[in-house]
């Protein structure tokens, strides 16, 4: 798909499309999680929220060294620089790799520390769910990463198909051998669903398994991100996807890796700050109750479901914008941003339409009717829905705009600007309507909203400035290699 010449639209869309696509069916990872996972009760979903704190501290820290990746190749490509964008190819997979390694041995012991960090009291039940859970995923953390940084070269290349294609076999994965590895063969409600309960006692009389419970989920997640992960990297390798690094580019050149430090660390250090502000978030939501965390788990799904598609056409147009700025086209940038945020605006305006009037039994659905404080965690997560819903159409302008200026390099703005949603308005807000004003997790839920709302109307002030269109690479002699 050419998106350097000729119709912007539909190349933008199309681009774009699986991006979204890919990103709703990560959603499914969670959505699984918490469904399986929900059938155990309010503390397996309680530790679902500490550990994901933590969860996304590290995959945003290593997602956003990749995003180097993306804009490098995207703008070499631009440029025609083709050897070079294979190059930086091996260069990021090598150098995250690292990355992953050295979070997976730190995070590993450090965990039992972080889960009191954010909240989760020793002894409890949703400390130790939460300390197996995370555990494992540490350990696991490398086939995370692979998948990811073979998303973003893909990406970068312009080929946002096969990752998709990828994602959907490892989410179809996670589904099946979610209720497996969570519940075992006992007292397995899918067995009933398919009237297969005759099976399920055969299953548990031979094997005894009665599931690994929280951590089932984790595992769950692990091998299915890895059998992406391995396909992905046979594509990259084999010269399927486009690029084609050879083995020499798997050795640290210092200046590539500076120069995807330099792009990456701005976004890893962003979205570091965001992860650890969602851990203060949760540490703050916490001070309310148990049922408050577990709202708060289920509504961090819910919201997926919009931010998640927000994020993918963020990062079609990332891809657009950087192609663009490689082949010296600003004003077809220009236009890329502007077209992404009206889609975004009118997708979000018919998604919450649908969902406001749903609110409470979409909520219903994520926690087993019955078990303990089930209808107080309800009430929670229907109300997340009816007050931050609406500010969801400022957050997809805002996430568009801050992929507008990653693409073009300008990776430090889009870092402070996105620091601001969540450390200058959301946080402060929160802390204030918890604990002056004394309005429980209901505060938090108007602080998100706020935050929304004022983080883009300032970026929005900051792109009009149009400081962000140089690109980063330099325009060099055309190369047919890879082409």
């Amino acid at each position: 798909m050419d998106v350097t010449d000729g119709e912007l639209f539909k190349p933008l869309m199309v681009l774009s499309a699986p991006i979204v696509a890919s990103q709703l069916l990560n959603v499914g990872y969670n959505l699984a999680d918490t469904y399986w996972v929900g059938r155990l009760g309010g503390d397996a979903i309680a530790a679902l929220s500490f550990s994901w704190a933590v969860v996304f501290l590290m995959i945003s820290v290593g997602g956003g060294l990749t995003v180097a990746g993306t804009v490098l190749i995207a703008q070499h490509k631009g440029a025609e620089n083709f050897r070079k964008a294979s190059h930086v190819a091996g260069q990021t997979l090598s150098f995250v790799t690292i990355v992953a390694l050295a979070f997976a041995a730190v995070g590993y012991v450090a965990t039992p520390w972080l889960m009191q960090l954010i909240g989760a009291e020793p002894g409890t039940d949703a400390f130790v769910y939460a300390v197996g859970y995370t555990r494992i995923m540490f350990i696991g953390i490398a086939f995370m990463f692979w998948f990811f940084i073979f998303d973003a070269l893909s990406r970068g290349w312009g080929d946002t198909r096969t990752p998709l294609y990828l994602m959907a076999v490892s989410v179809a994965l996670n589904v099946i051998i979610d209720p497996f590895l969570i519940l075992g063969f006992q007292e397995n409600p899918l067995f009933a669903w398919v009237g297969a309960t005759d099976l399920e006692a055969s299953l548990y009389a031979a094997t005894g398994f009665d599931g690994w419970g929280v951590e089932g989920a984790a595992v769950a997640t692990i091998i299915s991100r890895g059998v992406a992960a391995a396909a992905g990297l046979t594509m990259l390798f084999t010269g399927r996807v486009g690029l084609e690094p050879s083995r020499s580019d798997l050795w640290l050149d210092w200046g590539t890796v500076r120069r995807i430090f330099d792009i990456g660390a701005p976004i890893a250090t962003e979205q570091g700050f965001r992860a650890f502000g969602i851990t203060v978030l949760t540490a703050i939501i916490a001070l309310v109750g148990t049922e408050a965390v577990a709202a708060y788990g289920i509504v961090t799904r819910l919201s997926s479901l919009l931010f998640m598609p927000a994020l993918g056409l963020a990062r079609g147009t990332e891809t657009v914008v950087g192609q663009n700025l490689g082949a010296r086209q600003v004003d077809r940038a220009r236009r890329a941003v502007t077209l992404s945020s009206i889609v975004i605006v009118a997708a979000f305006t018919v998604a919450i339409a649908i969902a406001y009037p749903l609110a409470e039994p979409i909520a219903a659905v994520f926690i087993e009717d019955g078990t303990e404080n089930a209808a107080q965690v309800v009430e929670y997560a229907a109300a997340y829905v009816l007050i931050a819903g609406p500010s969801y159409l400022f957050l997809g302008v805002f996430q568009i705009l801050l992929g507008g200026l990653r693409g073009s390099g300008s990776t430090r703005a889009a870092m402070v600007l996105s620091i601001q949603e969540l450390w200058v308005w959301r946080l402060p807000i929160a802390v204030v309507c918890v604990t002056i004003l004394g309005m429980g997790v209901i505060g938090v839920w108007y602080a998100i909203a706020i935050s929304y709302v004022v983080s883009a109307i300032v970026t929005a002030v900051w792109f009009l400035r149009g400081t962000w269109t140089d690109a980063v690479v330099e325009e060099g002699t055309p190369s047919t290699t890879g082409d």
